[in-house]
Order: C-alpha cells, then structure tokens, then sequence
C-alpha cells in the first residue's frame, strides 16, 4: 500500500508541473484561430479572415474567381471544368421547371428572351399554366422573376457535400437563378477556412454559407420534410458510396441528386468483389464497361432510396473522361417502388464472343387502368453455352435496365445552351454530347463496338456507316453512344448481328486454316448466315451530330491528365521535384528504347552459338561474339558448384538474345 500510494503522489506531481509549463508557455504566444471542433455540428465557421498564404494560386473559371494554397492541402482539378459547366446547365433548367411550377421566371444572363425557354416537363401543363396565370394577375400582371445572384425566397435549397475551394458552389451563386441558399460543406478545416475567404472574394456571402461536418451526419441532421435540400451535389474523391445513403433521405420531394463517381477501375471491371461493396453490384470488363458503370450507379441509387419507400428518375447519365456523372429526382410512393425490381436486370456475358443478354429481377403484369401484379421473372434466358461460340457465360449485376436519360429534359438543357454558347468555356462539348444522348436508342441498354465485332472472327473492321446501314437495311433500329465512339447500339439480336459479321467476312475472306477450331472466330464463321446482309451507305445512317462536326468526344484536355492526388493536410507543393515525378511515371511500364551501339556492345560480350557448331557463316558481321572460350571460362564452365546459365538470354536484358537475333 505505500508503494502504490506514492506512485499515485508522484503522479499527480508530475501531471499538475505539466499543466503549470503548459500555462506559462502559452501565455507567451500570440493567439491562434478559433478551434474547428465547434463547428462540428454545421456552424458558420466564417469569422476573422485568415492572413493570406505566401504561396497561393487564382483561378478563373466561368463566373467565380477561386485562391487556393499551391500546395495539395486542398482539392482541384481543372479537367473537371466540364462537369461543373454540365452541372450548373442542368441545374439552371430544373429552377426554370420547379420555379416555373410557382409563376416565377428565371433571368439568365445571355438568354435574349425568357419566354423562349420556358417549358414545364410536368404532364400537367394546363393546370400549371393555369397557376402562373393567377400568380401573375395577384401580382398585378408584373410575372415575379428570379435573377442571379439574387436571394429567392421560394427558391433552390441547395447542398454541396463536398466542396472542397467553394469553386462549384460559388458557381452556382453567380452564375445559377433562382436560388434561395447554398450550403457549401466540407469536414477540412482549412477547406472551410479557405471557402470563407473565396466568398468574400466573389461577394456571395448573402447566398453561400461554409459549414465544417461530416457530409453524411450533416444529411442525416435534415431528413425531416421541412429541413431537405431541392439539391444535393457530391462529387468526392473516388466512390461515393458512403454518401448515398445519406443522400437519398436528405433530397426533398422531386429534388434533384447529382452524384460523381471517379473510382471507374471498380466500376469498369477490374475489382468486381469490391465494386459489389460499394454498389451492391458486379462490375464485368466488357467494352461497354462504361456505360455499365453508369447503370450500376443508377442501381445503387434506387436500391437505397428503396429503403425508405423512394425511387429515382434519371434525367441525365454521362460518362466522361475518367469519371460518370448521374443526375436523378427523388420521389416517394410505395406504389412505386414495388416496380424497382422490375427495372433491374442481371447480365450474362459470353466470355468468347462478347455476346449478353439481360435478364429482368421483376416482372410486372396487368391491363392499363386495372391493378398491376408484380411478381418474379423466369430465366435464365441462355443456355450454360453460348450459341453462337460455345463459350461459358459470367454473370454480372443487377444494373439499372430502364432508360438512363429523360430525353426531353436533354433537349431543354441542349436547346438553353445552344442559344446561349456564350454562357460556358465547354459549350462546344456540351451540346456534342447532349447531342449524342438524344441520338441514343433509351430502350436498348449497353452496346457493342466495331473492333469487337471485327477482333472476334478475325476479319477487317468494316466502317461505321456500313455496319449501320447493314442493320438498318435489315429493319432494326441503330444508335450511337456519347460512352464510346465506335459503339454500336442496337435493338438487333445476336443472332441477326453475327450474320451481319459472317456477310461481311464473306467479302474480305478470312484465312481458315490459321483459325483454332476450338476459337469463336472458327465457330461462328463455320455457320452459314441466314441472313443476307446489304452494306449499301443509307443516307439515314450518318446521325445528324456526326453531319455536323460537332464535339462528341473530347481529346486530351492537357498533359498528365487525370484524376488528381488526394488532398492532405500540410499538402505538398507542386514543385518542379513534382512535374518531374509525373513525367517519369508516364508510360512507366514500358522499356525505354535501348541505345544501337550499347546494344552492340552488350551483345558482343555472348559467344555465338552457330560459331561453336561451326555453321556460322556470318563472319565478323555477326551480333555475337566469334572469339574463343578461355581456359578460366572453360573450367568454371566445368565446375559441378557453378550454375549453367543460357547465354542466350542475358539477365536483366530484356532483349532476347541468340541465334536468332541478328
């Protein structure tokens, strides 16, 4: 008992000497910015304005002007310019349709007339139209109108999770109208402290408001109707996944729920155990990985929104770059959501030939206007082997298998930005691809490519406006894909595709004898074609964005472009140290070229095997080496304790080397 006694003296001792250093040394410091912990909870963090940092960068984009430290401590990516421009597009157009709804109008600038624009996607359109009328006769025949960077009292509620600089919510503010308040959210102290100076930079105090918490308890803190946001952003780095949840129980009653996913390596195939973690899915490597990956985000979604007797509406789909970018409403109805599993659909995919087939989870049966009966689907729809390779089949999903666009909603945002180009640096992109989209088949999901087609059984790749000419000749319907450019989508069977392909091989013949008769080249050529394919050119077949040049897919936007490293605290500086790393690391799994005269000499050092046997007729000429074997070389080679080595592949070379390297 004394021992433990004055062990419990010394300690306390020793704890309250600490706490006295700690006091005197802290008197003498000068007093640091106020601690983040209180804002926690989604207090305003903005107080006293930071000094300005010695090394910081400005950026302009569209309407905002952003610093940011040069340092990595927090995000940016300028490749993104085109998902931000997207996004403030799509958002512009869905205050016009749900201010439109309560008779107010919008004012953007650019836009020469606000009328021209103006369409409600409600099927209700008389009784809405009614509505606006009666607001604007109360008001005494002046319509209210919204403009930018003006306070809406009946406007967008809107929630960036993740904002990193503010850049995207200080777009939104100056740049979209119709907006009552913008929540820009970030759990980076000096994320938030660098918002609150980018705010007062751009003079959007009155509209955005920084908040320091978590993202998802943030969401969860305004589940409650009368607490959701009209939109809700996220755009983290890499999956979303931990954020939907959240997401789908914060968006108000048909809100809108934008959602980035840049992990595409999980998504486009290469992980599929973990992209089923996070999305509740598997991911399979096919050349319509892309468009797969949007589905599979789409089906997240709906899976979550599920729980709480919600389903989603996509309005607009895209993938670009190195990310896909999904916009969706949000709606509630039991109803409803008993349908969802009619809308998903399994995958099986020939492992030989590429050839898939979807089979649905649901079913649904029933008249127009009786009670619809909803039951599960029969399947699967394939035999253990494919039919036209005899290949077994990997299964994938569920993914979404509805139309991943609202196509007149794609026509809107397409027409408001043909109309005014000026509004955004990526105007050009935009419409490319928005015109692409409304050129897609919405009832066809995934696709196929011309060098797939064409790399199966061997043969030469027809062009595009010949396989689709083939196929339209044939009476189906064929599209384009804004997710790849040699996509071929169709609602053609397999079966009437491959015969297309066997017509086609038919006119640039395929050398028989050098195909496996086990290979699905062999397989499929070794059936005679039912169908009589006709490549004629069709003036039909040359979509109308192709016609004219537009934009589609987009080139390189800049060197070592990508995704960006993840922000961290302190950051690292973007130095010359850095350029050079990233130069380095490009195409880093490639042999450099090998200099001729080192590799000469490198080779010389190798006895020519030829000139042992005496059968060498090259002379000096030869690459290797015509000299004969020392006696020390000799009797090391003897030795039983030294190990034979092939002096025809020299260690490290990664040249092959021998008699038949010359």
């Amino acid at each position: 008992m004394p021992r433990a006694r004055i062990g419990l003296w010394l300690s306390l001792t020793l704890r309250s000497t600490r706490s006295l250093c700690r006091a005197r040394f802290m008197e003498g410091q000068p007093q640091g910015p106020p601690n983040p912990a209180g804002m926690e909870n989604g207090t305003e963090p903005c107080g006293e304005e930071r000094a300005s940092e010695a090394q910081e960068t400005t950026v302009t984009e569209g309407a905002a002007k952003i610093a940011f430290p040069s340092a990595n401590e927090v995000f940016y990516n300028p490749v993104q310019e085109f998902n931000r421009d997207l996004t403030c597009a799509v958002i512009t157009e869905f205050a016009r349709i749900q201010l439109g709804a309560k008779g107010i109008q919008i004012k953007v600038p650019g836009e020469k007339d606000v009328q021209k624009v103006v369409v409600d996607l409600s099927e209700q359109e008389e009784e809405k139209a009614e509505l606006k009328k009666g607001a604007n006769l109360a008001s005494g025949d002046q319509p209210r109108t919204a403009a930018v960077g003006e306070i809406c009292e009946e406007g967008l509620r809107v929630l960036e999770g993740l904002a990193a600089s503010g850049l995207r919510s200080i777009r939104f503010a100056r740049e979209v109208p119709g907006l009552q308040s913008v929540v820009a959210n970030d759990a980076s102290a000096r994320a938030v402290d660098l918002m609150c100076r980018n705010v007062q930079l751009n003079a959007v105090a009155h509209l955005v408001h920084p908040r320091q918490a978590d993202a998802r308890m943030l969401m969860y803190q305004h589940q409650r109707a009368s607490e959701r946001f009209d939109v809700i952003d996220l755009d983290p780095y890499g999956s979303p996944a931990p954020f939907l949840d959240a997401a789908v129980q914060a968006v108000s009653e048909g809100g809108l729920l934008c959602v980035t996913c840049t992990d595409m390596a999980v998504l486009a195939g290469n992980s599929g155990e973990t992209c089923y973690s996070k999305y509740g899915a598997m991911a399979l490597k096919s050349r319509a990985c892309h468009e797969m990956a949007l589905r599979i985000v789409l089906h997240s979604l709906d899976l979550r929104a599920n729980c709480y007797q919600r389903f989603v509406v996509p309005l607009l789909s895209v993938s670009a770059d190195f990310y896909v970018r999904v916009f969706v409403r949000v709606f509630t109805g039991q109803a409803k959501v008993k349908a969802s599993a009619s809308k998903q659909a399994l995958v099986f995919q020939c492992v030989g030939c590429g050839t898939f087939h979807l089979q649905r989870l649901g079913k649904t049966s029933g008249a127009s206007g009786s009670r619809v009966k909803f039951s599960a689907a029969c399947g699967p729809p394939i035999s253990p082997e494919c039919e036209h390779c005899g290949q077994r089949h990997q299964l994938g999903g569920p993914l979404w298998a509805e139309p991943i666009h609202d196509l007149d909603f794609v026509g809107r945002v397409l027409q408001a930005v043909s109309t005014n180009p000026g509004r955004f640096h990526t105007s050009e992109r935009i419409q490319g691809v928005l015109s692409v989209i409304t050129e897609e088949l919405p009832d066809v999901p995934l696709y196929y490519t011309l060098d797939q087609l064409s790399s199966t059984i061997r043969c030469s790749t027809p062009s595009l406006l010949q396989l689709r000419s083939a196929l339209l000749h044939a009476g189906f319907r064929v599209s384009l894909s804004h997710a790849c450019k040699n996509a071929v989508k169709t609602d053609a069977p397999s079966s009437a595709l491959w015969d297309i392909m066997r017509c086609w091989e038919k006119e640039c013949p395929v050398k028989r004898e050098r195909l496996s008769e086990a290979s699905p080249a062999f397989r499929i050529l070794s059936v005679e074609p039912r169908l009589q394919a006709n490549f004629t050119v069709r003036d039909d077949a040359n979509p109308s964005s192709r016609q004219r040049g537009l934009k589609r897919f987009q080139a390189n936007p800049e060197a070592n472009w990508g995704p960006r490293p993840r922000a961290r605290p302190g950051g690292k500086a973007a130095g010359e140290a850095v350029e050079e790393r990233r130069r380095l690391h490009q195409n880093k799994r490639k042999e450099p070229a090998e200099d001729p005269v080192q590799r000469a000499a490198r080779l010389k050092t190798f006895p020519c095997k030829r000139f042992k046997e005496g059968t060498c007729q090259r002379g000096d000429q030869c690459c290797y080496s015509h000299s004969p074997p020392t006696p020390e070389d000799t009797a090391a080679a003897a030795s039983p304790d030294h190990p034979k080595t092939s002096h025809q592949n020299p260690p490290g070379s990664g040249v092959a080397a021998g008699p038949g390297v010359d």
